[in-house]
């Protein structure tokens, strides 16, 4: 089996995957901002329909509801946002090791090395462990915000 120092495509690819990952985590973070802005937004529609209409109304009701989905959905995405943090951090500090391990081995610290090769791989792992966390959150927050769209859209009151 060739050794790091005949196959420099294994330190090319230890390098790129890193890379390739915090590039993904940093797109779902930007959507999943730009999703919680849009909870905001519409909590305040929502806060300022709420203030117009007289106490104990029937829309009132609905409203409510659709106060208490927004805020279940606006947690689901911060909880996400995190993860998706801490997924950067993962990929970033995976990517820096990778190129300190490969450095290790020019230099035939093999020890050294090892540990960095493992310590790399855990926080690599970790990092995807978070960014698949972070996706499945998502499709969660997103069911919830399709489903009060689909019953916004048939006149039942919104959850």
């Amino acid at each position: 089996m060739p050794t790091l120092n005949e196959n420099p495509f294994a330190v090319l690819t230890a390098v790129v995957a890193p890379a390739i990952l915090t590039n993904a985590s940093s797109v779902l973070c930007l959507g999943t901002a730009n999703r919680i802005a849009r909870v905001v937004d519409r909590t305040r529609v929502v806060t300022a329909e709420l203030k117009a209409l007289p106490a104990g109304c029937s829309e009132c009701q609905g409203l409510l509801r659709q106060m208490e989905s927004l805020q279940v959905r606006a947690q689901l995405l911060l909880r996400a946002l995190r993860l998706f943090y801490a997924t950067i951090g993962s990929f970033a500090a995976a990517a820096l090791i990778s190129v300190i391990g490969s450095a290790l081995a020019v230099f035939e610290f093999r020890l050294a090395f090892r540990a960095a090769a493992t310590i790399g791989l855990a926080i690599g792992a970790a990092g995807v462990i978070g960014l698949v966390s972070g996706c499945t959150i998502m499709v969660h927050e997103t069911r919830l915000a399709v489903h009060t769209l689909s019953e916004e859209a048939q006149g039942a009151p919104p959850i």
